[in-house]
């Protein structure tokens, strides 16, 4: 089930000064820098790229732990840009996160069911025995026991201890999920499990994802919608199907390459991206990516190629056909 977009984000900034220093100058990072999307309940919209391209600063900025430096997004209704003190605590209830690592983001001194009911306690006026009867319901639909309840995180694996957080963030019945690469701490046969209740719960509360994620192959598994991230930027976004059959940008392409693949048949053409992945702090002129690109001419390293909407899809890219 769909609808009018639960959260949708507009040129959305995040720059952080950097100080100077005995050998460097006053400088500018542009971690993120102007991204749009919009997400739909029961939606997944999958942000990838490589690491600092953009992404976890995207997660912080949507689930309000920092402020966007430039652009606005609009939450449940409510804008960031005009939002009073009691928009952000509605705002703050409607997007919850779950966290990469199971390990570290669970306190180890509380047991599952303190845990769970402690968003309860927080933002409720429910009463003790409401808050348990509400974590025990929650931690029956993640999959976990009954007698799961009063035991500590260290006693459970790597995959239970991300069903307790999936539960946590679920706790207030919020519209949007942030998940930041919830699945890359676990193995392989646990990740798929993981997966599967995420789409499951996604089903049963009409949730909208927000998902981040470096491997193509489970974005390929839970996405409606795939935005690829580089160096602060969009450079291809659309839906799911069309980017992973046809990848209009080089670096979606090289991307798409470099994802193992069982089927001979399935497997992309390889495609060389040269050198590293330039610093944040001094981009190349033009489009960012020009100086990796094997397609790149004159035009590309004077003349940042600007988002349009080509076969289904937008892309920044001065040569995608």
């Amino acid at each position: 089930m769909t609808g009018a977009a639960v959260l949708e984000a507009r040129d959305l900034a995040r720059y952080y000064p950097v100080g100077r220093g005995p050998f460097t100058k006053a400088a500018t990072l542009k971690a993120l820098d102007g991204v749009s999307f919009s997400v739909a309940p029961g939606n997944t919209l999958a942000v990838v790229g490589e690491s600092g391209c953009g992404k976890s600063t995207l997660a912080r900025l949507i689930t309000l732990i920092e402020p966007p430096t430039a652009g606005n997004f609009t939450l449940d209704g409510i804008d960031s840009a005009t939002a009073t003190k009691a928009d952000h605590r509605r705002m703050r209830r409607a997007v919850q996160m779950v966290f990469q690592d199971p390990f570290g983001s669970l306190n180890p001194r509380k047991k599952v069911g303190t845990i769970l009911a402690e968003p309860l306690a927080i933002n409720t006026d429910m009463s003790g025995a409401e808050r348990a009867e509400a974590a025990r319901r929650m931690m029956d639909r993640v999959g976990l026991r009954p007698e799961h309840y009063g035991r500590y995180p260290h006693m459970f694996s790597g995959g239970q201890r991300q069903r307790i957080a999936i539960a946590r963030a679920l706790m207030l019945n919020p519209k949007v999920v942030v998940a930041d690469e919830p699945v890359s701490a676990l193995d392989l046969s646990i990740q798929a499990q993981v997966l599967n209740l995420m789409m499951d719960l996604q089903e049963e509360f009409n949730l909208a994802y927000l998902f981040i994620s470096h491997d193509l192959s489970v974005v390929h598994h839970i996405a409606n919608e795939v935005l690829v991230m580089y160096l602060g930027r969009p450079v291809e976004q659309g839906p799911k199907e069309r980017i992973f059959e046809r990848p209009l940008h080089p670096y979606t392409r090289a991307l798409l390459a470099a994802t193992p693949r069982v089927n001979p048949e399935d497997r992309k053409e390889r495609l060389v991206v040269k050198g590293e992945l330039p610093s944040p702090l001094d981009p190349p002129p033009g489009c960012a990516f020009h100086k990796r690109c094997p397609f790149a001419t004159d035009l590309c390293a004077a003349e940042r190629p600007a988002p349009r909407p080509l076969h289904g899809r937008t892309v920044s890219c001065h040569h995608a056909e």
